[in-house]
């Protein structure tokens, strides 16, 4: 995938007026501060998807089999209580 894809349909006449028209708006002085800028916020743009990419590359590698399986209770060792032994004796 071609980031600059949209140059592809342009032709060589069409890049020069639209950089005749960036010259006229901006002026020779403020060309390279603004192409600059634009560079800088290209590579932070690419650099957030790459970062993006790679956490959600890691967090589906990273599923480890004890996630996906119920935790076992161990057996209940509980005695009766006190009132529990009342109710099971028998009455004379």
């Amino acid at each position: 995938m071609s980031t600059l894809a949209f140059i592809q349909n342009l032709s060589s006449w069409e890049i020069i007026l639209i950089f005749l028209v960036v010259l006229l708006f901006f002026g020779a002085k403020r060309l390279p501060e603004l192409f600059r800028s634009f560079g800088k916020s290209m590579k932070e743009f690419k650099k957030a998807t790459t970062e993006i990419e790679d956490d959600i590359r890691t967090a589906m590698e990273d599923t480890p089999a004890d996630k996906t399986q119920p935790p076992v209770s161990p057996p209940s060792t509980a005695t009766p209580t006190s009132e529990e032994k009342k109710d099971e004796e028998p009455s004379s």
